[in-house]
């Protein structure tokens, strides 16, 4: 199936390193990070899992949940964990969804409708490399593909998660590489009259179209 943003994602029951999750229980009234992974034991994915532990008080900050997926069996994740804390140096500190049936990666549309279950390679996989954020409404709110080669920076994510939650909260936008505490945007659809009773500390009008106000606190 295709998943667009603005979707509502799609529920599903799973067994994981944390035991049986239903999706959407699971989120309750926070975020969350859905992230898929080709294969245990693979190099990259070994550091993004590392990564994703390093920053999960920042997203615990943010009332955000992180939750991986790996098409192997959750008995290998218990294995691979341990790999991940000796070389990571972070012990995995999140649920990793057992996906060997492929039934949630076929339902994200993470691998090829046509792929099997079994015995398979990181190569066989090598479309499951994504990256949902799902609100608090369940909807999906940004999404992200990469090959398998290239290491995800979740950083990054972390930072659209701030991005998301400025439009969610605020309504407004946020231009080209922004982080939290630089000016935001104020979208055309607000009027200038009624901007200046939103924002009477004022904004800056660069164009009729663009204008800027710091980021609410």
């Amino acid at each position: 199936m295709t998943i667009r943003i603005g979707d509502v994602a799609p529920d599903f029951t799973a067994e994981t390193t944390e035991g049986t999750i239903k999706f959407h229980e699971w989120i309750g009234d926070g975020w969350a990070i859905l992230f898929s992974h080709p294969k245990d034991f693979t190099p990259v994915c070994t550091t993004e899992l590392g990564s994703v532990a390093r920053l999960k008080p920042e997203f615990d900050k943010r009332n955000t949940k992180a939750i991986g997926l790996s098409v192997d069996p959750v008995s290998d994740h218990k294995k691979w964990v341990g790999d991940i804390a000796e070389t990571q140096g972070h012990a995995v500190n999140f649920p990793v969804i057992g996906d060997q049936d492929l039934v949630v990666s076929k339902m994200y549309d993470m691998i090829h409708p046509n792929a099997s279950g079994g015995t398979r390679t990181a190569n066989d996989n090598a479309t499951i490399r994504s990256v949902f954020i799902v609100g608090p409404d369940k909807k999906v709110k940004a999404m992200l593909i990469y090959p398998m080669s290239a290491g995800r920076s979740f950083d990054e994510v972390l930072r659209l998660v701030d991005a998301l939650q400025v439009n969610a909260g605020h309504g407004l936008a946020t231009p080209a590489d922004w982080h939290p505490g630089d000016d935001v945007i104020i979208p055309t659809s607000v009027s200038d009259d009624d901007a200046k009773k939103k924002y009477p500390q004022g904004f800056k009008t660069l164009k009729p179209y663009l204008r800027t106000v710091a980021q609410p606190k």
